[in-house]
């Protein structure tokens, strides 16, 4: 019979301290866009005494809203194909296909986990500008998933060389070479560890701030974190308007992870490092 111990009451206290840390500016957040100023300021964290859904109803009614909206799914989008496919490719010939300066490569690859993002601001906005890509989504994807592609291979390489030999050798023996063998076999049995990156890449680029800042400067190019700047100069003493603006442009990214968590548990233990 199991006992309730000390251990499970600490693991259980550090737990909801830590959801408590996430949930709690959370739910200000998602609240503050039903109060009026004066009540935000007097009880940022209380429920309303009178609810306001006009200042949802007035972003949901603004077309730029939306403009903001699809520019940050444009990018995400297309950002999380790039990685999946490139980092897929790659992290599949360092497993499968053996070949001189395989480690060397591989190792130099995952460098970029140690890179500052910061520090690569003013040469990526050199070469951007030099492709003729500034002031497009592309400016963004690219750049995106370059800097996303070291995390995932790392991840696909580990997932790909657990997966049985055998598998390949009889689909060689059908003539089946290394490409036909990836697309028809290793990314179908990969699914948990796509939606796993695929969930990473996808908040990651939505979230992002800084490289959208200085690759995009039309204002019907910005994405939501842009347009929260945006929106917030023409609306500055208005925090309400602004937490609920938020709480919108949040609302799709936390609906992808919802959707893909069922793979998420799946996808990290299959493709956890090996010590």
């Amino acid at each position: 019979m199991n006992t309730f111990g000390w251990r499970d009451f600490a693991r259980i206290m550090t737990l909801l301290l830590v959801s408590a840390v996430i949930l709690i500016p959370i739910s200000a957040t998602v609240l503050g866009g039903f109060k009026t100023t004066g009540e935000l300021r007097t009880e940022p964290f209380g429920i309303p005494e009178n609810w306001h859904f006009e200042f949802y109803g007035e972003i949901l009614a603004d077309a730029q809203f939306y403009r903001y909206l699809w520019n940050s799914l444009f990018i995400s989008l297309f950002t999380v194909a790039l990685t999946l496919l490139l980092g897929a490719m790659a992290a599949y010939a360092f497993a499968q296909v053996r070949f001189f300066g395989s480690r060397f490569l591989f190792n130099y690859m995952l460098i970029g986990l140690m890179f500052p993002f910061a520090a690569a601001i003013m040469p990526l906005f050199l070469i951007v500008r030099d492709i003729g890509v500034l002031d497009t989504p592309w400016g963004v994807v690219l750049p995106q998933a370059a800097f996303g592609l070291a995390f995932s291979i790392m991840f696909f390489r580990t997932f790909f060389e657990q997966m049985p030999p055998e598998l390949f050798e009889a689909a060689r023996v059908d003539g089946c070479g290394y490409i036909r063998f990836f697309f028809y076999f290793t990314l179908p049995l990969s699914a948990p560890i796509l939606a796993t990156i695929a969930v990473f890449v996808f908040v990651q680029t939505w979230n992002n701030y800084l490289l959208p800042l200085i690759m995009l400067n039309d204002r019907d190019g910005y994405t939501w974190t842009l347009g929260v700047m945006d929106y917030r100069g023409e609306r500055v003493a208005e925090w309400n308007r602004t937490l609920a603006f938020v709480t919108l442009t949040l609302a799709p990214a936390v609906v992808f992870f919802l959707a893909a968590q069922r793979y998420i548990v799946a996808g990290l233990t299959g493709g956890s490092v090996k010590g």
